[in-house]
């Protein structure tokens, strides 16, 4: 796991964002929310790919 996103437009942009980068991605739905859709996200990524992902996500 590299970020917890909080809500679906967040998990879409980082999703999209790192996808364009070539980075690997699984997202992990974590709860659900009133209308049956997750509330946060793991995004996963590659063990050898958690430090490069991480400074993406942090440049965002």
């Amino acid at each position: 796991m590299v970020y917890i996103a909080q809500n679906k437009a967040e998990t879409e942009r980082l999703q999209k964002k790192l996808t364009e980068e070539g980075f690997l991605i699984k997202v992990k739905p974590l709860g659900s929310n009133a209308d049956g859709g997750a509330s946060s996200c793991e995004i996963l990524v590659l063990a050898s790919e958690v430090d490069e992902a991480m400074e993406v996500i942090n440049s965002f």
